[in-house]
């Protein structure tokens, strides 16, 4: 399993990973949206913000919520819309592997 990407963090500062795991927690907690939805949601952020490992790791967890393939490209087509090609070069090098 690969290491925690806020491990630094959890060690460092554990109030400040504390903070963060309560807002995950809030963000992802069952709700209105259902789990897919909004992993998709975070996943298209980090598409449009260069977050390669994040596109990524969200794929998989919304794939594993039952999100299909295509949804999750679908996602990556509203979010080119919205935020450029960029995403779309982040979402390739992400997904390459995944889908």
């Amino acid at each position: 399993m690969p290491e925690h990407p806020l491990k630094v963090i959890m060690e460092k500062d554990p109030k400040l990973f504390s903070l963060l795991e309560t807002t995950h927690d809030l963000a992802f907690s069952e709700g209105g949206i259902p789990m897919k939805y909004k992993l998709l949601i975070a996943m298209s952020l980090d598409a449009a913000n260069g977050a390669v490992d994040g596109v990524k790791f969200l794929a998989i967890q919304a794939m594993q919520a039952g999100a299909t393939k295509e949804e999750v490209m679908e996602t990556i087509r509203v979010t080119q819309y919205i935020s450029g090609s960029g995403s779309v070069y982040t979402a390739a090098s992400a997904l390459n592997d995944v889908l």
